[in-house]
């Protein structure tokens, strides 16, 4: 038997996943639980200093007949780095870090003052793109060099929005080149699944999956501190 969901469950109520909504999440990304890939974007900010956003909630697509290949970023945050970077750069390179290089591309997120070159200040190492002007993160297995082409609101007057990046090229670790989708390949943004159906409050968790493995987990019981906003 299915259960169907349309308004926010009681059960959720006064839970995190409820508070989330301050944040910019919805109540049925913890329901429904649909994983995203999760990867490091670089720029140059207007100062020269590297910029380097987390994301997620991105799909990646063929399209003009196949002559192209694009990066639909979901949701990028309108006042932050990477937003500004990309209206005045149009350029920037999606990096695909292994479980191991997780910690210090999540440090990313609390080293992104304006004047610091937020890939060294985190323990990575940033390297010229080959065919854009943007930093490449060496630690990363796959570096996917982009321009950009487009941005929509889903919402119109919103605080995030729709980019679209067409991928020019690649650089992929020999290592990588037979499977990316192993336990130290692709990693995954994939929120705490909750059951609605359960009477009583649910801790909340973000979590980064590889292929096989939990590599991140973060909770105290009632919630977790997310960074949404990355910049």
């Amino acid at each position: 038997m299915k259960r169907s969901y349309r308004e926010t469950p009681e059960t959720i109520k006064g839970t995190f996943a409820e508070y989330a909504k301050t944040i910019g999440f919805s109540w049925k990304e913890f329901v429904m639980s649909v994983p995203s890939p999760m990867f490091l974007v670089t720029s140059y900010k207007s100062n020269g200093q590297p910029n380097a956003c987390m994301q997620g909630w991105t799909t990646f697509t063929s399209a003009n007949h196949g002559n192209g290949y694009y990066a639909i970023l979901g949701s990028v945050n309108k006042n932050g780095h990477l937003y500004e970077t990309l209206k005045e750069t149009r350029e920037a390179v999606i990096n695909f870090m292994s479980a191991e290089a997780y910690d210090a591309c999540m440090a990313t997120i609390r080293n992104n003052q304006f004047e610091a070159d937020e890939i060294t200040a985190s323990g990575l190492t940033a390297e010229p793109a080959s065919w854009v002007n943007a930093p490449m993160v060496r630690e990363c297995f796959m570096n996917l060099e982009c321009r950009y082409v487009w941005e929509k609101e889903i919402v119109p007057g919103d605080d995030h929005t729709v980019v679209c990046l067409e991928v020019l090229g690649a650089h992929i670790d020999e290592a990588y080149l037979d499977d990316k989708t192993g336990e130290q390949g692709l990693l995954y943004n994939i929120h705490h699944q909750i059951n609605p159906e359960k009477d009583k409050k649910q801790p909340t968790i973000m979590r980064a999956y590889s292929r096989k493995k939990l590599i991140w987990g973060n909770t105290d019981g009632g919630g977790v501190m997310l960074e949404r906003p990355y910049v």
